[in-house]
Order: structure tokens, then C-alpha cells, then sequence
């Protein structure tokens, strides 16, 4: 990953800068995800909130339901309506960019595949990279490091 990733929504009033590595990289296959973004799964790179630098307008929140009982806030583009990155949980420290918004999406992968109970059967999964039926225990998961950061940004 370069030092600096930049992107931003559809009609570019929201723009961003990502300072810093993200935690992990999901690829996620609930079927809340298809059903919101009308796709096969959504990629979200979990960043901490700090390393997101606006420069253009800020994001909307809007809650959704996440299909755990938890808050879901997509915060979107007040203009074109485009989802940037959400809010699991209501964890203000932590962000779940949304790839497709980076102006390069390519500069980052999955790290692993979640919800695949519900991965559309046409959708051929990577060899090499983690996979779980449903969600996984982070501790067994994430580098110490990402962890470590994790917690900090929670605090």
C-alpha cells in the first residue's frame, strides 16, 4: 500500500485521505450486504477513524439495520447518495471504508472472506486467503499489531 490512499464519492463533493494501514481487509457475504449495495459482497477496509482525512464535504450518517441487533450507520454522500464507509456498531474510532469509493480500489485486497454460509455459488473464492462461514474471533485473526491498534482506537 502507498503511504497515502485518496478517494471519495461518486460525484466527488466527498473526498478523503486514508494516512495509515488498515487493520484488516473484509470481504463480507451476508446477505445484508448484497441486498445494500446490490451486489455479490461489499470489500470495507477497517481503518481507524483518525486516519481518515476529509477534504471535501462530510459524509451523512444513515442507520440501517445490521441484521445482529447492533447500530449500522452507512455514512453516505449528502449529494449522490453514496455509500463511503460504515459504522458497525456504533464504534466511533473504527470505520469500515468502502474500497470501491478509493480512487485506486486495487491498492487493497481481502484479507479474508466472512459469511461465506451465504456467498452467492457462482463466486470463487481466492486460494490462500481465510475464509469463515460466518464471522471469526479477531484474536485468532488479526496481526498483534492490528489488534493492539484496534483496542486503542475503541478506548
Amino acid at each position: 500500500m502507498s503511504d497515502r490512499l485518496e478517494g471519495g464519492c461518486f460525484c466527488r463533493a466527498v473526498r478523503y485521505r486514508l494516512t495509515g494501514t488498515p487493520l484488516i481487509v473484509h470481504c463480507c457475504h451476508c446477505l445484508n450486504c448484497q441486498s445494500q449495495t446490490g451486489s455479490a459482497f461489499v470489500l470495507n477496509a477497517l481503518v481507524e477513524t483518525r486516519q481518515l482525512e476529509l477534504s471535501g464535504a462530510a459524509p451523512e450518517p444513515t442507520e440501517l439495520s445490521s441484521g445482529s441487533g447492533r447500530p449500522h450507520d452507512v455514512y453516505r454522500c449528502a449529494q449522490c447518495n453514496n455509500a463511503v464507509w460504515s459504522d458497525y456498531g456504533r464504534r466511533p474510532g473504527i470505520r469500515f471504508l468502502r474500497l470501491g469509493t478509493l480512487d485506486d480500489p486495487r491498492a487493497l485486497q481481502p484479507d479474508v472472506h466472512i459469511y461465506t454460509r451465504s456467498k452467492l455459488p457462482w463466486v470463487r473464492l481466492p486460494e490462500g486467503v481465510s475464509s469463515f462461514d460466518e464471522f471469526y474471533d479477531p484474536k485468532q485473526v488479526w496481526s498483534a499489531e492490528s489488534l493492539e491498534r484496534g483496542r486503542a482506537a475503541n478506548r
